[in-house]
């Protein structure tokens, strides 16, 4: 309870509007079923809203996540986990859950790694980890600029810590800002709240899997203070670090979320290929990973212009790997 109240003060420092239009309590994870404008939406979170009641939604097909009121919703039926997991198997949703899980082994980038490698570009995800820095805003007038007349609006995802949120109210407006305008897309991965991380000690104790760790807290905190902030959690998961143990893993797939690597972290020096999911990081820590992809647009620009080389919305790439 003593968390939940830091968020509530954190929201306060943050600056948003806690009136009676935007307070949420009761913020759990749940399962099930229900209907929506003819499609069928599997149910992960339930919460409320002043007296009203209202789920998370997932599309299993495509992925995309909605937030609805109970009352839009008809043939609601609670589940389990493992039934919905049966249920869906065939959809692009359930396929990247089981991908994932199947990548577990590793105690670096388990998860899915990369969508269609039939896609001529990329999926990219920037990573917003706790930091005193601004935002690095170059990486999206970047890609605005690159990609003008080509895609518009350009599919970004980012990963979010709920610090970062908390400490950088301008960088989250400017984004809103320039989705609102049409110039980006953004899907919101969840990058837990806190993001530990201890330089001195071993990856098997460190990040997520520091001792004593709040998983519950970190996954839905940030939740929490994403919907707070007026932004739509995707169902989409990063692991600190990238780093992760088979027991970890198989809790946070236990929320419904799909764990996300990458295969091309370009400060690492790793190379990227058609279907790649792209990390990079936008908090002000790692320049050589923003001035390579800056680098990187600039000896693409030719198949830019000829629509070779893209930008893909991470929903549409794992939507397309998967469901072939």
């Amino acid at each position: 309870m003593k968390k939940w109240n830091l968020l509530l003060i954190g929201l306060l420092i943050y600056g948003q509007s806690l009136t009676a239009q935007t307070l949420l309590s009761n913020y759990v994870k749940y399962f099930g079923t229900a209907t929506y404008a003819t499609k069928q939406l599997i149910l992960t979170r339930q919460f409320q809203r002043n007296d009203s009641l209202f789920y998370v939604c997932i599309n299993p097909q495509n992925i995309d996540t909605y937030i609805l009121p109970a009352q839009q919703l008809t043939n609601q039926q609670a589940s389990t986990w493992p039934l919905l997991v049966q249920t869906f198997k065939q959809s692009a949703y359930i396929q990247a859950i089981e991908a994932a899980y199947n990548n577990a082994k590793m105690l670096q980038d388990a998860g899915v790694k990369h969508g269609d490698q039939q896609d001529k570009g990329i999926s990219l995800t920037i990573d917003l980890c706790p930091s005193h820095k601004p935002l690095d805003r170059v990486i999206f007038s970047s890609l605005i600029n690159e990609f003008k007349n080509i895609q518009k609006p350009v599919p970004v995802a980012l990963s979010l810590t709920g610090r970062f949120l908390l400490t950088h109210s301008e960088d989250i407006a400017w984004l809103k800002n320039l989705e609102k305008m049409g110039d980006i897309n953004i899907t919101w991965i969840n990058h837990t709240y806190n993001h530990r991380c201890s330089p001195n000690i071993p990856l098997r104790e460190n990040f997520l899997l520091e001792p004593n760790t709040d998983v519950n807290f970190e996954i839905l905190g940030t939740e929490v203070a994403m919907i707070q902030a007026g932004l739509l959690p995707s169902a989409f998961f990063r692991f600190p670090g990238l780093v992760s143990d088979q027991k970890v893993l198989d809790k946070v797939i236990s929320y419904g979320l799909i764990p996300v690597g990458s295969d091309a972290w370009l400060a690492k020096g790793q190379a990227i290929h058609n279907g790649s999911i792209v990390l990079i990081h936008g908090n002000g820590n790692e320049p050589v990973g923003v001035k390579d992809f800056i680098k990187l647009l600039q000896t693409e620009k030719k198949k830019v212009l000829q629509k070779q080389w893209l930008l893909y919305d991470l929903r549409q790439n794992l939507e397309q790997e998967f469901e072939q």
